[in-house]
């Protein structure tokens, strides 16, 4: 089998798998803010009960997250697995569980000191506030890169390159962006191009 045609084969495993899979790509350095584990397990026990949350927590290997403290990707996408596992019954499948676990982490992100930074540089815009993605990202986290393509006054394009989250978690990340900036009639359409790259569509009215 050639190399493109295996990075298909795994492109089409479905959310969990791919979970699973960047799961063994991660390496240690690879990183992401504790406030996103907090905001995981604040909504599961909402929705679930406090026990249900201490067990996706034990996934982690953490006894805490602290807010700012930065802990390996590895860890979140163990937390994620284990939130499919409870919650994604719940929700309808582990696609629209990341799809609810994306948009929480976008208004965690935007309650953040970064967040609220970039919504007051954004003025209430949400194509200003969507510009700031690439920067938002790496406040956020320590891998990948993000870019922002325009094709119109509220449509664009996003394009993320060796990232862990599966494209149905970035569907939420973006939805929630643009519903904290007040955009209705959004719409953010993902496809994957590779194993770690996606691409995603996004317009509002």
């Amino acid at each position: 089998m050639t190399g493109l045609a295996q990075e298909v084969v795994e492109v089409d495993l479905g959310s969990e798998g791919l979970l699973e899979r960047h799961l063994v790509l991660a390496r240690p350095e690879d990183a992401v803010r504790g406030m996103f584990f907090n905001g995981v397990l604040g909504a599961v026990g909402q929705l679930m009960g406090e026990e249900v949350a201490r067990h996706c927590r034990q996934a982690t290997g953490e006894r805490k997250h602290v807010d700012f403290f930065t802990y390996p990707v590895a860890s979140f996408l163990r937390l994620c697995l284990s939130a499919s596992g409870h919650v994604g019954p719940r929700l309808g499948g582990c696609e629209r569980m990341l799809r609810w676990l994306g948009e929480q982490a976008a208004r965690d992100f935007l309650g953040s000191m970064a967040g609220k930074t970039a919504l007051l540089l954004a003025e209430g815009n949400p194509k200003r506030l969507l510009s700031q993605l690439p920067s938002s990202y790496r406040a956020a986290v320590s891998y990948g890169e993000r870019s922002v393509m325009w094709v119109g006054g509220s449509r664009g394009r996003v394009l993320m390159r060796r990232d862990f989250m599966p494209p149905a978690y970035h569907e939420g990340v973006l939805r929630g962006t643009l519903l904290v900036a007040g955009a209705r009639g959004v719409h953010v359409q993902g496809r994957p191009l590779g194993l770690l790259d996606s691409e995603y569509e996004i317009s509002w009215e």
